[in-house]
């Protein structure tokens, strides 16, 4: 009986008038597990499931899923009229469309796998008034069903270009991006079954950005787990078009506007990270590591690695070959910043293959390493290994005196560092030794002196960090938070007059100048920004004077110009009057009686 069947009530007009109060199986993830033998409503339209056996797992189907299931319909009194089990195989149809019975849709989407149950279905929801074959008009109607399995189906695209059906599904749930590099199985067959196309039996490696074989592939696969099968229809925007292809490696010409079918299984694939966030240092992890723990900024870390030039030429090994493994901080500029910035990103055991280009490595420097040379301006692969790394010790992991001790020697390097001119480094130093001294962290009446002192010290030195970096916002920012702790600091005026200087709010930096003067009168450093100020505000002052000139002028022009127009405008007018008081004139004296009184 199967999608033959009469004309009831549609359940997807219904829910267009807003009569469902909630989409059937709402109630069931809400509610308590449904018990054997337990009959619920579904719903407020009368769609009730009795469960009659537990299903496996947790997942249902969707609506757009393919679903295949045993049935046995009947009316109130038994009477049968439609089973597959007497036809002899179940029936395999998608969700949504109403095939056997539009209630009968809205309650299979509660199902999990194996689960069978009894639906009772009001006419509205079954055959409707009109009735079908053995269905008499307005009957309610049950249907004993087995869900035994489905086939989730994606329109990848959202346009019906791409269908995809999953087949199997993947082991995790990971899913490939556009850096990565994909391992995979395909057939690709014509709607005739003729084979156009097929990777070889070890498959075919391939970056997910560049594409492959179609536009299908690409967009698919980024929709896929790892180990997830699949089939794909795809239609001729998204295979070979209007052009069609070429007989190619021994298969048959693919017809223009022909439709494919793909059979598409993601064996694997290598996720690659783009280091640094501008492509100049990507890493592919070739093997993963242990756990979601990794190195970071500060890990003392120990690698193996092979170092090769692009055309394959090996100029340095490190922890093969009976060669030491190396072993260096991150973040302390003890290795080419390429390799430094992608270890810190890497678990213990990781295996990656890094490709570093020459901003990141040795740049326009020849450098002679261990077995070999490397050209300037060189990119460069590395076979890195993570053996194994301590990181560094968080504030959280430190009693307080440890906290002040991490704190003073973070704020000394950052100062190494400020003195070289690494303004960079040194304000993540500085940030780090204030994280240790945090205001959320507790410390004792005899600590809280020295803490506060530090905190400030390094929230100051930041600020000069930043304006060396042109960050003048943050500067402001960094300045601001010590002026709440010390009000007349003249440091903290000083650098965020500064700040305001370089971004033109002169308004602000006088304000803070002058309050820097009032606690130091004598400080040398604050009285040469208050004469640049003077310089500044002078110019503007200029500027504005200027400006308003320009705008004076334009304003007299124009009012020169209306003032002139008006005069135009009132002689025109007065002539034009002049003009109809001679042609009046005129007319009187032609409309003048004669002597005759005629």
């Amino acid at each position: 009986m199967g999608g033959e069947k009469g004309k009831p009530t549609n359940l997807s007009d219904i829910e267009d008038e807003d009569e469902l109060d909630e989409e059937p199986g709402e109630v069931i993830d809400s509610a308590p597990p449904q018990n054997v033998g337990e009959e619920r409503e579904l719903g407020s339209l009368g769609l009730k499931k009795k469960l009659l056996k537990v299903g496996e797992s947790w997942e249902t189907p969707e609506f757009g899923d393919e679903v295949t299931v045993h049935y046995l319909g009947t009316l109130l009194d038994g009477t049968t009229f439609d089973s597959t089990r007497d036809r002899g195989e179940p029936l395999t149809f998608k969700l949504g469309q109403g095939l056997v019975a539009y209630g009968l849709d809205h309650g299979i989407i509660t199902m999990k796998k194996g689960e069978r149950a009894l639906f009772t279905l009001p006419p509205e929801l079954g055959y409707g008034a009109e009735g079908c074959d053995s269905v008499p008009p307005n009957s309610v109607v049950q249907f004993d069903v087995e869900l035994l399995s489905w086939i989730t189906v994606v329109d990848v695209c959202k346009d019906g270009g791409i269908i995809k059906k999953i087949m199997e599904k993947g082991r995790r749930n990971e899913k490939p991006g556009d850096l990565d590099e994909v391992l995979v199985k395909y057939q690709v067959a014509l709607i005739d079954g003729t084979i156009v196309a097929k990777t070889p039996e070890q498959g075919i490696e391939f970056y997910v950005k560049d594409g492959h074989l179609c536009l299908a592939l690409p967009k698919a696969i980024s929709t896929m787990k790892w180990g997830e099968k699949v089939k794909l229809i795809v239609q001729p925007q998204y295979a070979f078009g209007e052009e069609g292809r070429v007989a190619n490696d021994g298969f048959p010409a693919v017809p223009p506007n022909s439709v494919l079918n793909i059979e598409l299984w993601l064996v694997s694939f290598k996720s690659v990270i783009d280091v640094t966030g501008d492509s100049k240092v990507f890493k592919k992890i070739m093997k993963e590591g242990e756990g979601a723990i990794v190195a970071n900024e500060g890990a003392s870390v120990t690698i193996s690695y092979t170092a090769r030039l692009e055309d394959g030429t090996v100029f340095e090994k490190k922890g093969v070959d009976g060669v030491q493994p190396l072993e260096f901080t991150t973040d302390e500029e003890q290795v080419i910043a390429g390799l430094d910035r992608a270890a810190a990103t890497m678990k213990k055991g990781e295996r990656a293959l890094l490709t570093i280009s020459p901003e990141y490595g040795f740049g326009s420097m020849e450098v002679k390493c261990d077995l070999g040379t490397v050209p300037p301006c060189s990119n460069m692969v590395y076979e890195v290994e993570m053996l194994n790394f301590i990181k560094e010790k968080t504030p959280w992991e430190l009693n307080n005196q440890e906290k002040i001790e991490a704190a003073g020697k973070k704020k000394e390097e950052g100062n190494i560092l400020f003195k070289s001119g690494k303004y960079q480094r040194a304000a993540k130093k500085y940030d780090k030794a204030a994280d240790y001294v945090s205001e959320d962290v507790s410390f004792g009446d005899t600590e809280e002196k020295l803490v506060k002192a530090l905190r400030v010290s390094c929230w100051l030195n930041a600020a000069a960090c930043s304006i060396k970096l042109k960050d003048f916002q943050e500067a402001i920012k960094l300045c601001s938070k010590v002026l709440d702790i010390e009000s007349y600091s003249v440091k903290a005026l000083y650098r965020r007059a500064q700040a305001y200087m370089e971004i033109s709010d002169l308004v602000l930096a006088e304000l803070d100048i002058k309050k820097a003067l009032e606690a130091d009168p004598q400080n040398r450093e604050v009285k040469q920004i208050q004469n640049t100020l003077k310089q500044l505000q002078a110019e503007s002052n200029k500027r504005d004077a200027k400006l308003y000139t320009k705008m004076f002028a334009r304003m007299t022009k124009d009012s020169s110009t209306a003032t002139k127009k008006m005069k135009l405008e009132k002689a025109e007018n007065e002539k034009q009057e002049e003009a109809v008081a001679m042609e009046v004139e005129t007319n009187t004296d032609n409309l003048a009686p004669s002597e005759n009184g005629c």
